[in-house]
């Protein structure tokens, strides 16, 4: 099997069950950036071992569901399966456990954080902030009315706070600190 298929040498993509778009459409400005951030969450986890390792692993599978979810035209996204190729409210809320549990495992600083207080932290504060920039690209999407649920906004908005609590217990900063 190649690589290359030469369908995109005309500026265009094609989506999930069908249609193509161009390489710049909303979509897959949004999805190409989510897999910008499963990329930087590569380079944590290669610096982390133990469960920290296995949180960001379970994150990456998470942001591949999401992609495919961007990947498919609103009219398609009932044929998506929750957890596989969808995002759904469920996601969400267990999302919001999982900071919850990060926080308790290891409470934040109550000063601003200055990213690079360990190699596999700074790695997830990068993701955070490709994170933060697919978010806004899923805004883009919503006002466009290309996002049918709003799932996909909430979850990567959670993501990027998820991301940000264990870069904190990544680097294990709990005291204050006299960084800025």
């Amino acid at each position: 099997m190649k690589v290359y298929t030469k369908r995109g040498d005309d500026g265009s993509t094609g989506l999930l069950y069908g249609g193509r778009v161009e390489k710049d459409d909303l979509r897959t400005t949004a999805y190409g950036t989510v897999d910008e951030t499963v990329s930087a969450l590569g380079i944590a986890r290669a610096e982390l071992e133990g469960d920290l390792h296995d949180l960001v692993l379970e994150i990456q599978r998470e942001l591949f569901v999401l992609g495919a979810q961007l990947a498919t035209k609103a009219g398609d996204w009932e044929r998506l399966e929750v957890g596989v190729s969808r995002v759904d409210d469920a996601m969400v809320d267990a999302l919001d456990g999982r900071i919850d549990a990060s926080v308790a495992r290891h409470p934040l600083p109550t000063t601003f954080v200055v990213p690079g207080g360990s190699r596999a932290a700074a790695a997830l504060d990068l993701a955070r902030t490709i994170c933060r920039r697919a978010e806004r690209h899923v805004v883009a999407m919503h006002r466009a009315e290309l996002l049918p649920h709003d799932a996909p906004l909430r979850y990567l908005n959670r993501c990027s706070d998820y991301l940000y609590v264990l870069a904190r217990e990544a680097e294990g900063t709990h005291l204050p600190s006299r960084e800025a």
